[in-house]
């Protein structure tokens, strides 16, 4: 091979490389494994479903439900709010912690593992993965 065809095979094998823009699903159930720094607590269900502007789930305790709004890789979650029944201290303190979280997330990506990340300005992301039927 000529010195003249590398930049030519180089191009032709980082085409082949290419791959479409992943998509937020809409109307799937998304697990958090992840709230920031912390792993969910034991079998604790946290969850997020986004449907046509609306967003809702299960914070660990209580349902919680708002509104979001997505442009690309941005996404702003607002007029957050949840049921209210009480439960254990550790698990109410991991449902704050989701929910004030989500209310400061930015935008959006999934890793090289396919888990869906949620970005707050700054910090850890909180890590989901798609609920396995």
């Amino acid at each position: 091979m000529t010195l003249r065809m590398l930049p030519l095979v180089t191009a032709l094998g980082l085409a082949g490389c290419a791959t479409e823009p992943l998509e937020l699903q809409r109307d799937v159930t998304y697990i958090a494994e992840w709230i920031g720094d912390e792993p969910v607590i034991g079998r604790t269900a946290v969850s997020l479903t986004l449907s046509e502007g609306r967003a809702y789930g299960n914070a660990g305790c209580n349902h919680w439900f708002g509104s979001y709004e997505q442009s690309g890789q941005q996404i702003r979650f607002g007029n957050l709010g949840s049921t209210r029944k009480l439960c254990p201290e550790e698990i109410m303190e991991q449902e704050h912690h989701f929910l004030d979280l989500l209310s400061r997330v930015e935008r959006w990506d999934v890793s090289n593992i396919d888990q869906l990340r949620l970005w707050p300005a700054e910090g850890t992301p909180l890590r989901l993965w798609p609920e396995q039927e």
